[in-house]
């Protein structure tokens, strides 16, 4: 496997949070069962055969998380829990409540059927680029947590990665904190520099920074009327 979220062309192999938000917008136009797949996919990066293996028996409505099979371990029965938004389990037990009585895979699809419903979804959402896969979402999981503040340590177990250095590879994607820092050293026909995220302004985040820079950032006053 590539250890980059940029394959062969340079292109990115994970989708942007507006391409996760438009993907999930076609997924809710299908039926409950492909969308429940489409969200749950997104919801916990898990690879597309670890999500036709959950249960009902899988759910834990208590404790709000999902307990999958890592089914890439090379030791057998290795098990991971990942936590689930509460809206997904309302929905959950709203939409497909009747299956949550069998002892039966919630999704009884072929691992091609389910990679075909994820592609007709993508299709439909107009995410056409190398990234319109279900690895493109598991992906974006990944690249998404890290540029939240999620530990490492804790993407790697929610995504069952072997090896750190897997995980490590979505450090790399360009986040909002790294374009507003960048936009630091853009002149003033590139459009000046942008705002920090709002979990970046602050002492931790600006010690970080060149002293004028700080400085920028503490008075608020914009760059083209400070005198350096």
């Amino acid at each position: 496997m590539s250890l980059s979220v940029y394959d062969g062309g340079g292109r990115r192999k994970y989708l942007t949070r507006s391409e996760t938000d438009q993907f999930l917008a076609a997924a809710r136009k299908r039926s409950a069962l492909v969308y429940g797949f489409c969200w749950f996919i997104t919801t916990t990066g898990c690879r597309i055969s670890e999500a036709l293996s959950v249960t009902p028996a899988s759910f834990d409505f208590e404790a709000q998380q999902v307990v999958i099979e890592s089914l890439k371990k090379r030791e057998k029965r290795i098990f991971r829990a990942i936590p689930l938004p509460a809206t997904y389990l309302n929905w959950l037990k709203k939409s497909l409540g009747h299956e949550l009585f069998g002892t039966q895979r919630l999704w009884p699809w072929s691992r091609m059927t389910a990679y075909r419903r994820i592609t007709e979804v993508m299709e439909a959402a107009h995410i056409r680029e190398g990234c319109a896969s279900p690895k493109g979402l598991r992906h974006a999981f990944g690249v998404r947590a890290i540029q939240s503040g999620v530990p490492l340590n804790l993407v790697q177990r929610w995504l069952g990665h072997a090896d750190m250095k897997t995980t490590a590879i979505y450090t790399s994607a360009t986040g909002p904190e790294e374009r507003a820092i960048a936009a630091l050293t853009w002149l003033d026909q590139d459009g000046g520099h942008e705002p920090l995220p709002n979990r970046l302004i602050g002492p931790s985040a600006i010690s970080g920074l060149p002293p004028l820079q700080a400085n920028r950032h503490r008075s608020g006053i914009p760059r083209n009327f400070r005198r350096t």
